[in-house]
């Protein structure tokens, strides 16, 4: 008896994925002369252009280093850009205040958990008990009292922004 020859992706159900084929899928390389990585990230090649470059990621990243979003605009237009954007993104600057994917309950933010457990402090913290741990724990080890100790040196710096964070913090909220 002859063998089969028939190929399973033939009527329903398909039996290989949609879109997959037996020949080898060609790989873009990026648009950087010289470059042999995978160009997977688009650029535009001018402002309002259909037309685009594709760059691997180091080459996307000087790129975009170099990018200019308000090139060519006047002041005004360039005021008025930023202004309709702002308001096209201010559904998510008005939810900030949950703090969404942060640690806590959501009335402080990442960096301002991270400043309260460099002060030794629990999440609940009030600004009082702020200003007492930051008080002992930069007499503790600020740098006149431990003069050759880079360790305490770099303690007593993580303390002072760990304080500069959390004082920023609560004049925002009071102010608010």
């Amino acid at each position: 008896m002859a063998k089969a020859t028939r190929s399973n992706d033939w009527g329903f159900p398909r039996w290989r994925g949609y879109g997959s084929t037996r020949e080898a899928e060609p790989v873009r390389t990026c648009d950087r002369h010289g470059c042999d990585e995978p160009g997977d990230r688009p650029a535009p090649k001018s402002p309002n252009s259909r037309e685009r470059w594709y760059f691997c990621e180091r080459h996307a990243a000087e790129y975009n280093r170099g990018w200019n979003y308000f090139e060519g605009l006047t002041a005004e237009d360039a005021a008025a850009r930023e202004a309709e954007e702002r308001r096209g993104a201010d559904g998510y600057r008005q939810a900030g205040h949950y703090g969404w994917g942060g640690p806590g309950d959501g009335s402080r933010s990442r960096d301002e958990m991270r400043a309260l457990d460099v002060l030794e402090l629990d999440a609940d913290a009030g600004f009082e008990d702020i200003r007492v741990a930051y008080r002992r724990l930069a007499k503790a080890h600020h740098p006149d009292l431990k003069p050759d100790d880079a360790e305490a040196l770099a303690r007593f710096q993580a303390i002072q922004a760990a304080y500069e964070v959390l004082r920023k913090a609560e004049e925002r909220r009071s102010a608010a």
